[in-house]
């Protein structure tokens, strides 16, 4: 058997594409720590999200294709490098790789259930995960959380709390509980950039934004202080809400966001039987998607554990990871994850949309 050697071992890499980028390992420079000793061959594979939903997949091709050149054994190792947007965010003393909000039309549609185990996803991947609760009147996310307590400030920074490996901050610490905001526009304006500027966030993969609800002061604040990878719109499937989430649509359209896709949430309920009721209509998120010409990311089924998990502040991806929806969610994350990585791989904005 001839010799295994370096170039023979790329030359067989090279044949293995990145399913979404479309490009081969090699090109790419995906192929690390290459060793080789006798038939014994190991490398890493440097993925551009430690939620890459095919992850599986890449490292079965890599395997494969050097074992046909007469290499054993062949061992693969996936590490992750996640790529910079390449967005200036000069409110942020920290390197902060990606940004992305998660907002909705009107409330009441699970989008902070959404922000959280998404968060929470993305941080059980192994990336580093910051989560801003920029819903400056409803702050919900210290107790979605379960940390309803921050860290004393530094040197005049706040520090954030931390539940689940996810960095958050919230108006909700630095109120009293049930006092509320009664504020115009330029005070909302001050505190979100407070929360970017004041804030040690340290280095993060991903900033995920919990946006209020509609189209005022706050979702426009927030999107012009800090350049976003993208948005996700979450919808429910009823047309009420569909109208509402078209109008958020069209807000981050006007402000040049890129749309990542719609999540519908509260798709349906699995009854005893194993059955689906469509409690809040039928297919509605997805019509809006292809409607609009942007992804349909998936449905979340409705789940009693989603709403006992934002109370209790055990995230449901967290405490029943088996169950249909913690699935869904985790999909979500790795959806909305390979997104973000091919828009800034491939140096391309992901395109907004018109809404006619």
């Amino acid at each position: 058997m001839a010799k295994i050697t370096r170039e023979a071992v790329l030359a067989a890499l090279s044949k293995v594409q990145e399913p979404e980028l479309h490009q081969d390992l090699v090109t790419l420079g995906m192929v690390r720590d290459l060793v080789i000793e006798a038939d014994s061959v190991s490398f890493s594979v440097m993925l551009t999200t430690p939620a890459c939903p095919l992850r599986g997949r890449i490292e079965k091709e890599a395997r494969e294709a050097v074992e046909a050149i007469g290499a054993h054994p062949v061992t693969v190792k996936l590490d992750s490098d996640v790529p910079n947007d390449g967005r200036m965010r000069g409110l942020v003393n920290a390197p902060m790789r990606n940004a992305i909000a998660v907002a909705s039309g009107k409330g009441g549609v699970g989008k902070s259930t959404v922000a959280v185990n998404l968060a929470v996803a993305l941080a059980q991947s192994g990336a580093r995960v910051g989560l801003l609760d920029a819903d400056i009147y409803g702050p919900n996310i210290p107790t979605m959380m379960g940390a309803p307590n921050m860290p004393s400030p530094v040197d005049g920074k706040l520090i954030p709390a931390e539940s689940y490996g996810v960095k958050l901050m919230s108006m909700g610490y630095l109120v009293k509980p049930g006092q509320p905001l009664i504020w115009r526009g330029p005070m909302l304006n001050s505190a979100i950039r407070q929360f970017l500027s004041d804030v040690e966030w340290g280095e993060l993969d991903y900033l995920i934004i919990d946006l209020p609800p509609g189209t005022g002061d706050a979702p426009l604040s927030l999107a012009q202080a800090l350049p976003l990878s993208g948005v996700v719109i979450v919808t429910m499937p009823q047309a009420v809400s569909l109208e509402d989430a078209s109008r958020g649509l069209e807000m981050f359209r006007t402000l040049d966001v890129p749309i990542l896709g719609v999540i519908e949430n509260m798709s349906y309920l699995t009854l005893p039987d194993g059955s689906k009721m469509d409690v809040f209509g039928q297919g509605g998120g997805e019509a809006m998607a292809r409607q609009y010409d942007v992804p349909f990311l998936g449905g979340i089924p409705m789940n009693p554990n989603v709403r006992i998990g934002g109370d209790s502040g055990k995230p449901i991806i967290v405490t029943d990871p088996e169950s249909d929806a913690a699935k869904a969610l985790k999909s979500l994350a790795e959806a909305v994850a390979a997104r973000i990585s091919v828009s800034a791989l491939t140096g391309n904005n992901i395109p907004t949309i018109d809404i006619i």
